[in-house]
């Protein structure tokens, strides 16, 4: 066999990690590879942490196993790509060592931290203006904070924040550094200048600056592969590690979504949707978060905390497999009667309700069947998800068609859904690993520009993303019409309900 050159994309997540072999000629995915973990257990509500040693150990379990479905030979790769999960916080000591696990993208525990950062900067439209964005639990900022706060001696080692796709990179390269895309969604950099915001790291600590990496352009390397990461990997050293990026900013790569026009819905454990954009999309209201990309342009983006973590909880207290979860949820008819499910079931950050909690309401005796919890799951995160499409578009980025990704892609009946609650055309890609994938393009895109080609992302992207062109879905209207209706009463819900959510979180932590 001739020798081949080989790229490995790989995404770092919340629940695994998975590792692509593309060849780099044809963009084919020829092995696939993953190890999956899970949350530190026994921790106070909303806390959600991870010790970064597992995303090394799951990382290098990946690889190998992807390298073994292709038949590839180390030798073969000229470029890696690591996607991960944001705004995860990890912090270093000045000898490079993790002092404590990573608070990650989910832990809602710094509400608090939030509030004093927004305050200190001036109150909410000053945040907008200092960093284009609002000060949210999921984002980095105030994970710091809370570190300053709660954990002073190790606050005290701190030497170096970094994400955890940065810290990957530092295991690969011995390098610490962070690119745009990711960058932006730690709420310390100003998005409009793409450079860190004093104001907002001095509203943390004085010292703080000094311990944020530099920031860099999304094209330009990460470094080279360690000959230490190499022997472990059964890599060759020296071997460009490109810069990388958050999972949403990947995943946008990974879809084709690198032009005005094209938005991109991931339904995983949480949801996102995103789009392309030239300019900076700042949210008035700070609903959208105004991130840059992965590709040195802009991703206006909202994320819902709760999708795929609410289907499975149902599917799995009815005793149901995938396929017979689907098959149940198909037997309720559009709008489940009536049933409607607000998916706050742990905090929620689109809309902001941190102290969230999961509500069915319409339950009565036509309603409370496995059928009807299934279907009403489904929909109320698909709208939950709605909710930030519509401000989307009010900020002028509308959707005609969205390109779905992750697990609820994979379901017809959900997908059809998708299409009937956005009132848009659903299509999924050929390659349902969009961040792994994205990856990947990005190392290819890089290698090429270090070989002295000039070209833009797009151009790969076009070659390589392909739509499955049998698994679309278009509106049904009169589903449609019945959504509009149920979104309206979603949304009044939420909003009527957030006193009372308060009170049950006060109740919760008595």
């Amino acid at each position: 066999m001739a020798s081949r050159t080989l790229l490995i994309g790989i995404d770092s997540g919340t629940q695994s990690t998975k590792a692509l072999v593309v060849d780099a000629r044809s963009g084919k995915v020829l092995g696939e590879g993953s190890a999956k973990y899970g949350l530190i257990d026994g921790l106070p509500p909303g806390a959600k942490e991870q010790d970064p040693a597992t995303w090394l150990s799951a990382t290098t379990k990946a690889i190998k196993a992807a390298l073994a479905s292709a038949k590839a030979s180390g030798n073969e790769v000229v470029a890696i790509g690591v996607s991960g999960q944001q705004h995860g916080f990890v912090p270093l000591d000045a000898a490079g060592m993790v002092i404590r696990p990573a608070k990650l993208w989910c832990d809602t525990a710094t509400a608090a931290e939030c509030e004093e950062i927004t305050a200190a900067l001036g109150g909410a439209k000053a945040t907008l203006k200092a960093i284009g964005n609002a000060v949210l639990p999921g984002f980095t900022a105030s994970k710091i904070l809370w570190l300053k706060k709660h954990e002073p001696q190790n606050f005290a080692r701190l030497a170096t924040v970094l994400l955890p796709h940065d810290y990957l990179n530092f295991w690969l390269t011995g390098e610490k550094f962070m690119e745009f895309g990711d960058a932006s969604g730690t709420a310390l950099l100003d998005v409009r200048k793409r450079r860190w915001s004093e104001a907002a790291v001095k509203a943390i600590d004085a010292d703080l600056l000094e311990k944020l990496p530099p920031v860099s352009p999304s094209d330009r390397p990460a470094g080279s592969l360690s000959a230490a990461t190499a022997k472990k990997l059964g890599l060759n050293p020296g071997i460009l590690v490109s810069a990388g990026g958050g999972d949403n900013m990947m995943g946008a790569i990974g879809t084709g979504n690198t032009r005005e026009g094209v938005v991109t819905a991931s339904f995983g454990t949480s949801g996102t949707i995103y789009a392309c954009a030239e300019k900076p999309v700042v949210d008035s209201q700070g609903e959208i978060a105004a991130f840059c990309d992965s590709t040195n342009r802009w991703l206006p983006l909202l994320c819902t905390m709760n999708v795929t973590v609410a289907t499975e909880m149902v599917r799995q207290d009815f005793g149901l497999d995938h396929a017979a979860f689907e098959k149940a949820a198909a037997k309720a008819p559009a709008g489940s009667d009536g049933l409607l499910l607000l998916p706050y079931l742990e905090g929620e950050r689109t809309p902001n309700v941190p102290d969230g909690t999961g509500v069915y309401f319409g339950v009565r005796p036509k309603t409370f069947t496995a059928a009807h919890f299934a279907r009403a799951t489904m929909e109320g995160v698909t709208m939950g998800m709605n909710y930030g499409l519509r401000r989307l578009a009010d900020l002028g980025v509308k959707a005609t068609q969205v390109r779905a990704t992750g697990g609820g892609a994979k379901s017809k009946l959900w997908r059809q859904i998708m299409a009937d609650v956005f009132n848009a055309e659903v299509v999924t890609l050929k390659v349902a690993e969009g961040a792994a994938y994205g990856a990947a393009l990005q190392a290819l895109w890089s290698w090429r520009l270090s070989q002295g080609e000039q070209l833009a992302i797009g151009d790969l992207t076009d070659e390589f993303v392909r739509v499955n062109p049998a698994e679309t879905a278009t509106p049904n209207p009169k589903a449609a019409a019945i959504y509009g209706e149920l979104q309206k009463l979603q949304d009044s819900l939420g909003r009527s309900l957030r006193p009372a959510f308060s009170a049950h979180r006060r109740l919760v932590a008595a």
